[in-house]
């Protein structure tokens, strides 16, 4: 069955029909999935209106009753996993085994935002003043714009809009232009639960289809309270500051380039797992995707040729298909880029194996991975590639090692392979990485629901998902409330008329 053919029949069990000029191609073959037709600026900003006025409604309900909403779509998601994730795969090209992860990823979240909603804990505060108290409370915040990128087409929604409707918001979302059938999947599923659920006000979500342009609308619209805007630093430059401009709130989750030390006395075997999935997953198009190792001059030798032979064994192909570890980046554009930057390397200095582009399935844009030799780090290592780049370099001293992971200008993920506790420890402490992910003896990508998730410098600063990242979908009010018959001033100031 051809690509198309597959598309069809997913399309046709969520019962979607669309229809538009802009058209949906697979990275998989290059072939047309279907056609979209783009909102306009009139559509969004009515999107906008009918989204506050169901926010009006819907921060009313009480939170374990909003949770009731989630629990449902947690259902429908169970239900509908396998199709799902193969339009996952058909529409951003990443492993079926990925598709079905990034799945179940939106399980998870929606079962964590369940329990969460009897836990949007505040404070009580002690007051100075004698018949008061004090306590810390947290409302809904209002309408939350989503802007999710092509690479985790429905779990950064899922993330999100679960958190976002427990904690009393209404959600918009605008998908990447590139995977736009994924979203109006997600909607199909979520107007299921909806269904189910009975009561929640209409337009409570919707999905905004659409380029830049029309994201530009959804983020300079004073009534979206919380702009959570997943992609390149460029692109959350200029959401940042348009969001700040009118004192908003803005969510971000932006470019990453990750890296591996590994020590000497490190699970050599392991490691290797471990670079090879950081590194190859999704075809290297993750934020979290590993993209620099740092290894002891001790055993560099030894280790290299080791990963070489593993990088060069990795099956290129359909991913559709069992045995396959790699599927296609997700455009022409991207394997250009990945080439350029593999130039770049060479005039920096450094020996390039594999990288080179494959014919593994016609119309795709298929590439080898590529490990790159650098004496040092040059402006290219220290720049986000969305591609399978892994740049190798030699340390001798380990403060040394650590100030290469800090020395760029991303800070989401980093991760070190050692046996050694006070290495591991030192690289955990705040004289260690600064990134907002690192981990011990564990590559740099799959996160679990559990954590926030993200990081720090020009990966933006925002945190989503587990712990307490709801926070960032509420607002948070300082109460004082006098039971006595007396009005004593806080710092004993007196003020007698």
């Amino acid at each position: 069955m051809t690509i198309s053919q597959q598309t069809q029949d997913v399309l046709k069990h969520f019962d979607l029909k669309p229809e538009g000029p802009f058209k949906v191609t697979s990275p998989i073959d290059g072939s047309a999935m279907a056609g979209v037709q783009f909102h306009t600026a009139e559509e969004s900003a009515a999107m906008i209106a009918q989204a506050d006025a169901a926010f009006r409604q819907w921060r009313q309900i009480p939170a374990p009753r909003r949770a009731e909403l989630v629990r449902l779509l947690g259902e429908e998601l169970r239900a509908d996993k396998e199709m799902l994730a193969r339009l996952v795969t058909l529409e951003c090209g990443k492993l079926i085994s990925e598709g079905r992860g990034e799945v179940q990823e939106m399980i998870d979240i929606c079962d964590f935002a369940v329990g969460l909603s009897r836990q949007l804990y505040g404070l009580t505060i002690a007051s100075e003043r004698p018949g008061h108290h004090m306590r810390e409370t947290w409302h809904p915040l209002g309408v939350v714009a989503i802007i999710s990128a092509f690479n985790f087409p429905v779990a950064v929604w899922a993330w999100n809009v679960t958190l976002a409707l427990v904690c009393g918001n209404a959600v918009i979302w605008k998908p990447s232009e590139k995977t736009p059938l994924t979203a109006l999947a997600c909607a199909k599923i979520l107007e299921r639960a909806l269904a189910r659920f009975g009561d929640a006000p209409d337009g409570l979500h919707h999905v905004l289809i659409g380029d830049a342009k029309i994201g530009a609308g959804l983020v300079d619209n004073p009534k979206t309270a919380l702009v959570s805007a997943t992609g390149s630093t460029p692109m959350g430059r200029k959401v940042g500051v348009s969001v700040a401009q009118r004192f908003g709130k803005s969510l971000l989750e932006l470019g990453g380039n990750a890296a591996m030390i590994l020590s000497p006395s490190a699970d050599l075997d392991l490691a290797l797992r471990a670079i090879t999935f950081s590194a190859l997953g999704t075809s290297g198009q993750r934020c979290t995707t590993l993209r620099r190792l740092i290894i002891h001059e001790d055993i560099y030798e030894d280790f290299l040729p080791r990963l070489k032979k593993i990088f060069a064994s990795v099956k290129i192909g359909n991913p559709l298909e069992d045995g396959v570890l790699m599927g296609p980046l997700i455009d022409g554009a991207s394997l250009e880029h990945m080439q350029n930057a593999l130039a770049q390397a060479k005039a920096e200095g450094g020996v390039v194996t594999g990288g080179e582009a494959v014919k593994a399935v016609a119309g795709g844009a298929y590439a080898a991975p590529a490990i790159v030799e650098m004496k040092q780090q040059t402006n290219i290592v220290r720049t986000e590639t969305f591609a399978p780049i892994l740049y190798v370099m030699p340390y001798r001293d380990f403060d040394d090692a650590i100030a290469m992971n800090n020395d760029v200008p991303q800070g989401l993920s980093s991760c070190i392979f050692t046996l050694d506790v006070r290495e591991a420890e030192q690289f955990l402490s705040d004289i260690g990485s600064d990134c907002g992910i690192a981990n011990v003896n564990i590559g740099s990508s799959g996160a679990e629901i559990g954590g926030a998730f993200g990081g720090e410098k020009e990966t933006g600063g925002g945190r989503e998902s587990g712990s307490d990242a709801w926070r960032g979908y509420m607002r948070r009010q300082t109460n004082t409330v006098n039971w006595s018959r007396e009005l004593p001033l806080a710092q004993g100031v007196e003020f007698e008329v």
